[in-house]
């Protein structure tokens, strides 16, 4: 086996796309990657959450992962292993910042050193680790056979070497006025000890100590750089050892491994994200990725949603929902403010999650990938735009009409609503038989109950009220028949003002 990703199979291309999708405001997502990645900066993970797969066996190959790291254990040993990295590359980024050549070499060596302690503990770990995705047992295998190779055996050990032996350099000072001189250690007294040691008998408790506190600082002035030159002249063996290792190991991290780093932070990042939903009771699950167009979820919300609700009191409402075939667009009708275009995003947001083979908010699921997602929302009228709101969602329609694929998902949101009811349900009759004809997958928000029973491939779902308190909304989106009407009938009712009610009131 022959590990080369943690993200993608041998056989797929990488892909990272640096700019987000259009639709991603519209859908929120952009408010949900932002979340994630916020944290990991260093990383550049947005184009990761920007490139949806296509391919179901990458797809897998992710969730496999994913369900590995749900083993505490595993996800801590990968952070700890990214943390070592952290170390490693601040070591080198200071290292090539500093001035004096002995110093900066110093400093090569202590990143050297952090590097073969993260590889060898990972090595370790992945080992014991009870792992069974391709993506982990690529990487062990990879892990061991990299660490028995002759060049990180030669690396490992001359850092132990060389760190070795600078460790046991010994050498004395003398400073006198503003002179200091270097001098090789000659096995001198260390009077401090003595001092301390006569002194002791008149010591009564602990006292303030009026000693200087000085900053420890990786940077070296100029004296301390000087005092190193003598240093290294009287001891010059572990100073060219030091010149040796540096040149001969001056790029010494795989790139596999760097790779790896870099891509295994997708994972983390998402899971710390989730971790904030579980522990408010939410609900996640792996996806089953159907190769047939049906799609099922059950207790499925709206992420970008319950990340504005996590620290409140107010509820995350749940929903279901299926397509079975030949189904394929959900119509979604009801009250205004009932959550029907929370519940279209959520339709977005879960198939989204899904191609990048992260878990998806709900308690089980069945998908299906796709090649394009569609949005239209309503938008702000610009003053510059001569054509009017009407000819804008025409045009934009058409577009969208034009490029969808029966693997495309379309959202649309309160189409046509700045137009008489007769001309909206014209025109949306007309791009409804277009998107029919197309056969993709389609939540539809709207405020034309005809639209829910054209054929079989329409679904009616209904955001539905509080039964005894038709002005409060429950945000459950039900299937069933539209029916405009029962809203009314229901407020007339609650305020005495359905035909009956009338009636009863002018006969007294």
């Amino acid at each position: 086996m022959i590990f080369h990703s943690i993200l993608f199979n041998w056989d797929d291309l990488q892909k990272e796309t640096a700019e987000q999708p259009a639709y991603f405001s519209d859908l929120n997502l952009d408010q949900v990657v932002n979340a994630i990645t916020a944290k990991k900066q260093e990383y550049n993970l947005k184009p990761f959450f920007y490139s949806p797969l296509q391919d179901a066996g990458t797809v897998r190959y992710r969730q496999d992962v994913l369900q590995d790291l749900g083993d505490g254990v595993l996800l801590a040993n990968m952070k700890t292993f990214a943390e070592k990295m952290v170390l490693l590359r601040r070591y080198l980024a200071m290292a090539e910042k500093l001035d004096y050549n002995h110093h900066k070499k110093g400093w090569f060596l202590e990143a050297a050193i952090v590097y073969c302690e993260a590889v060898s503990e990972l090595t370790k770990n992945m080992l014991a680790a009870p792992v069974k995705s391709s993506g982990f047992l690529g990487l062990r295998e990879y892990l061991t056979s990299y660490v028995q190779t002759e060049d990180f055996k030669i690396l490992s050990a001359e850092t132990h070497k060389v760190k070795t032996a600078l460790a046991g350099v010994k050498y004395s000072l003398i400073i006198k006025d503003n002179t200091v001189k270097v001098r090789k250690y000659e096995e001198e007294s260390d009077y401090s000890l003595e001092v301390e040691k006569t002194f002791e008998k008149f010591k009564q408790g602990a006292v303030e100590d009026y000693r200087s506190v000085i900053k420890d600082t990786p940077g070296m002035n100029h004296v301390g750089a000087q005092i190193l030159e003598f240093v290294a002249l009287l001891h010059p063996e572990p100073f060219a050892a030091l010149d040796r290792f540096c040149e001969r190991h001056a790029q010494f991290v795989a790139e596999t491994l760097r790779v790896f780093e870099r891509e295994i932070q997708f994972y983390i990042a998402f899971l710390d994200y989730i971790d904030h939903f579980k522990d408010k009771g939410l609900t996640f699950c792996s996806p089953q990725i159907d190769e047939n167009r049906e799609v099922f979820v059950s207790e499925g919300f709206d992420i970008a949603l319950a990340g504005t609700l996590l620290f409140t009191q107010t509820p995350v409402i749940c929903n279901d929902f299926v397509l079975h075939d030949p189904e394929r667009v959900l119509v979604v009708t009801g009250p205004n403010q009932g959550g029907k275009t929370t519940f279209a995003r959520t339709f977005g947001q879960l198939h989204y999650l899904a191609s990048l083979g992260c878990l998806v908010p709900g308690r089980q699921a069945r998908l299906h990938l796709f090649d394009q997602i569609f949005t239209h929302f309503e938008r702000e009228e610009e003053i510059h735009n001569l054509a009017g709101k009407l000819q804008d969602d025409l045009l934009r329609i058409h577009a969208i009409t034009e490029q969808a694929t029966p693997e495309s998902i379309l959202i649309l949101n309160e189409i046509f609503s700045s137009t008489a009811l007769k001309d909206a349900v014209f025109l949306s009759r007309q791009i409804m038989a277009r998107v029919l004809e197309l056969d993709l997958r389609c939540v539809w928000v709207t405020f034309m109950d005809e639209m829910a029973s054209i054929n079989e491939k329409t679904v009616s779902m209904v955001s539905t009220v509080v039964p005894e308190n038709p002005a409060e909304r429950t945000f459950k989106i039900i299937r069933k028949p539209a029916d405009g009407l029962a809203y009314a009938h229901s407020l007339a009712e609650k305020h005495a003002l359905n035909y009956e009610q009338i009636k009863e009131r002018i006969r007294s």
